[in-house]
C-alpha cells in the first residue's frame, strides 16, 4: 500500500507528557499536551497547532475503561471507546458520518491500523518496541483531526496492540478491494 504522507512524535515528560508532532521534513506541525487527574488517570489532551484550530480529547463519564470525545471547530464530533478483550483488540471510533476503527497491526510490534469500514486501512500508527516516539502514515485521504484523535487514543493501550491481530480483526482491517 503506497503511503501519502507520513508523520513522526517526539514525546517528552512523564506526569504531563507533551507530544510534538512533526512533518516528513521535521517542520513542528503542533502539540498534543496530556493532563492527569489527582489518582494519575488521563482525563484529556488539548492539540495546540502551530496554527489552525485548538483541539481537546475529552474523557466522558461511563462505565467502559475509556471513552474520549472531541468537538472540531466546525461542529463534527469524534468519539472512540476503548475495549479490552485479547482476541478482539479494537477501538471504536465515530465520526459525522463513517465509523471507524483502530485494530492492531498484522505484524508483531506496538502499533494501530485506522480501519474504515468502507475504505479499509486508511492510516498506520506505530511504536517502537521501548520508547514513546511513534510514526503516524497514512495511505487514504484523512482529516487531521481524526489522525490526531486516533493517535492520542490508541497511545493510551499501546501494549494491548503488542501481539499481531487475530483473524477477524485481519479480515474486517483488510482493504476492501483485498476483501473481494
Amino acid at each position: 500500500m503506497a503511503k501519502q504522507k507520513t508523520f513522526t512524535t517526539r514525546v517528552s515528560g512523564l506526569i504531563r507528557p507533551v507530544h510534538v508532532v512533526l512533518d516528513e521534513e521535521g517542520k513542528e506541525l503542533g502539540r498534543i499536551q496530556v493532563f492527569r487527574n489527582r489518582l494519575g488517570m488521563i482525563v484529556k489532551g488539548v492539540w495546540t497547532p502551530s496554527k489552525g484550530e485548538i483541539l481537546e480529547f475529552r474523557r466522558q463519564p461511563g462505565l467502559l475503561r475509556a471513552q474520549f470525545a472531541c468537538w472540531t471547530e466546525a461542529r463534527e464530533w469524534l468519539g472512540a471507546t476503548i475495549r479490552p478483550g485479547f482476541l478482539r483488540r479494537t477501538i471504536e471510533m465515530w465520526t459525522g458520518g463513517k465509523p471507524m476503527r483502530l485494530v492492531p497491526r498484522v505484524e508483531s510490534g506496538r502499533g494501530w491500523r485506522i480501519v474504515g469500514a468502507k475504505s479499509g486501512v486508511v492510516a498506520q500508527v506505530t511504536y517502537p518496541w521501548f520508547g514513546r516516539n511513534a510514526r503516524l502514515e497514512t495511505f487514504r485521504k484523512i482529516d487531521m483531526e481524526l489522525l490526531l484523535f486516533a493517535y492520542f487514543i490508541g497511545g493510551l493501550a499501546t501494549w494491548e496492540s503488542a501481539a499481531p491481530t487475530s483473524l477477524e480483526a485481519v479480515d474486517r482491517g483488510a482493504p476492501a478491494a483485498a476483501r473481494g
